[in-house]
């Protein structure tokens, strides 16, 4: 979340909000935030917690999920699973302003031939994570 440049005014994407570890800091930003969860409690908890305020929370799988038509940005950990499909969709989406997408280091440095606007940022160690990855994960930073 530190390197992400993150403002007020933006639409900011949270793709596999999870139980809302990135979701609380972009929040506190004054972004708003739109937290994607397929899992039906998780989302339900998301949706209590940020009731009223600049978060909506749509309990939907990411590959249903349609990116929005205005200028936008990504700070997520998405489930590994699908990352290289999401990394190919918003490369591919004109209004994607920004992404830092927490990934598998491995996935991370195979991503990084598909485009020059790939590049690899900060390590997140496996205690950050509640449920921690069974390898090491990366920031894979996505720029216009």
């Amino acid at each position: 979340m530190a390197g992400s440049p993150v403002a007020r005014h933006d639409v900011v994407l949270d793709l596999g909000a999870g139980l809302g570890a990135l979701t609380r800091p972009l929040a506190a930003t004054g972004a708003r935030v739109i937290a994607v969860e397929l899992h039906p409690r998780r989302a339900a908890a998301l949706r209590e917690q940020y009731a009223g305020s600049r978060v909506a929370v749509l309990e939907l799988d990411l590959r249903d999920f349609t990116l929005p038509g205005r200028p936008y940005r990504v700070v997520a950990n998405p489930p590994y699973a699908g990352v290289n499909a999401l990394v190919r969709r918003l490369l591919a989406d004109r209004h994607l302003r920004s992404a830092d997408l927490v990934v598998d280091e491995g996935a991370a440095r195979g991503l990084l031939r598909s485009s020059p606007r790939l590049r690899l940022g900060e390590r997140v160690p496996r205690h950050a994570f509640v449920h921690p990855p069974p390898r090491a994960a990366r920031v894979l930073r996505v720029r216009r």
